[in-house]
């Protein structure tokens, strides 16, 4: 009986899940650098406002 079969759908689930870990880290490391850089933006906004309105 030969386990080859198994050994490649096992190696290929890891593969699938490494390369999904990859994909799901980036995508949240990009997601939380643009909230950062919104946040960063929405604050220099209010600073001008707050030296404009006095």
């Amino acid at each position: 009986m030969s386990y080859l079969n198994y050994l490649i759908a096992a190696y290929a689930v890891f593969v699938i899940v490494l390369g999904w870990d990859y994909v799901a880290t980036h995508l949240q490391i990009r997601r939380q650098l643009r909230n950062a850089r919104l946040r960063s933006a929405r604050e220099a906004a209010r600073a001008t406002k707050n030296e404009l309105s006095r």
